[in-house]
């Protein structure tokens, strides 16, 4: 039986290469990880179109987010090498040219999602823009990159998981020299990497679910659940990697990651909710308050004549007050119908809007 399973097994990768013609030499790892990473911008771009914002925009903050994205998951994965003794730590000592190999592997998924997110969030509150919607809008593009980036591993030989005997065990050939060490006579190990391929395929499903039925309150909520979901994921998959030697309490530095952004991300959904609950309130009040009596007509202010500039002046007058009862903190002043189809209507930096009767600004 054991034999019959072992014969089922992933093969190893036929190939690394796709394209090697003298010093060029274009891999499978960085081909799918750049398939990947073009498939989530347009997909970025295509949901902050339909959510209002400006294509372009949307555009150069990914091209940010893909940038720093490799520059933070570089960085993530060469600090906790840098220092150690072998081909992967010391050797960027002696050869520094080594550490923009990405060919050669080594991206820090986290390191990257933290360096493209703090580049989007600048970029976006520079130009003024609606970073809840671009947090929407991005949100299900994450794990779409990582479900197909991630058969980069797979060609790569990396990042497999402890001996296995399943029907789906990936053959590794030849087994690295710390891992037959370690797991003497073993050649077939768990997929993580399709394990983690098939958890962000799924992830991408659940987010576009969840957004489509309209299950969230507030605008940029989508991103916290992106968090939650691949934080869950990443946490039991890297429990069955066997690459990772630095354990603290019985788990590895992501494992730890893996939980704390789960917990970041519970923290922030239940506090970005709440802040969509305590709005509607503040905004039901008001409009029950707009629609009541005229207290310009109450204070017996006389209507002006037809042959007079009366009906604008007090229609501005009324628009003005209403937004002083409204309690809004964004001290923007609403003017005439005219100016209201001038100005975009777009959400505050923070995702709130002002309010108006019939509207719910926390969803497009």
């Amino acid at each position: 039986m054991a034999a019959s399973l072992v014969i089922a097994a992933i093969p190893p990768p036929p190939f690394q290469s796709l394209i090697n013609v003298g010093p060029f030499d274009l891999r499978m790892y960085g081909f799918l990880i750049a398939v990947g990473a073009l498939l989530a911008i347009r997909m970025t771009v295509r949901r902050f179109e339909l959510l209002g914002g400006a294509p372009d925009l949307a555009e150069k903050a990914m091209m940010l987010a893909l940038l720093f994205g490799f520059l933070g998951g570089r960085i993530g994965y060469i600090i906790p090498r840098f220092l150690v003794d072998g081909a992967h730590g010391a050797a960027y000592i002696t050869r520094p040219g080594d550490v923009l190999a990405i060919w050669q592997g080594g991206l820090a998924f986290f390191g990257g999602l933290t360096g493209g997110a703090i580049a989007v969030y600048l970029y976006i509150r520079i130009k003024r823009a609606d970073f809840p919607a671009i947090a929407d809008a991005v949100a299900p593009a994450l794990p779409l990159a990582q479900a197909i980036g991630r058969w980069g591993n797979y060609f790569n030989q990396e990042l497999f998981g402890r001996p296995t005997d399943v029907a789906w065990a990936l053959r590794v050939d030849p087994v690295p020299a710390s891992t037959a060490a370690r797991f003497p006579g073993a050649t077939t190990f768990h997929p993580t990497f399709l394990y983690e391929s098939l958890w962000n395929g799924l992830l991408v499903v659940v987010l576009l679910t969840v957004d489509r039925k309209g299950w969230l309150r507030r605008r940029g909520s989508l991103l916290w659940c992106y968090l939650i979901g691949y934080g869950i994921g990443r946490g039991w998959i890297e429990a069955l990697r066997v690459d990772t030697v630095e354990r603290y309490l019985g788990l590895s530095r992501n494992n730890w990651i893996a939980i704390a952004v789960v917990l970041a991300g519970t923290a922030g959904l239940v506090w970005w909710e709440r802040g969509a609950r305590r709005l509607t309130a503040d905004e039901t009040a008001s409009d029950e308050d707009s629609t009541g009596a005229d207290p310009l007509q109450s204070a017996g202010a006389p209507s002006a004549g037809p042959d007079t500039d009366g009906p604008e002046d007090t229609d501005e007058a009324r628009v003005d007050h209403a937004d002083t009862t409204t309690g809004h903190a964004s001290g923007k002043r609403v003017g005439t119908a005219d100016d209201a189809r001038d100005t975009p209507s777009t959400a505050d930096d923070d995702g709130d809007a002002p309010g108006t009767a019939g509207h719910d600004p926390q969803r497009p």
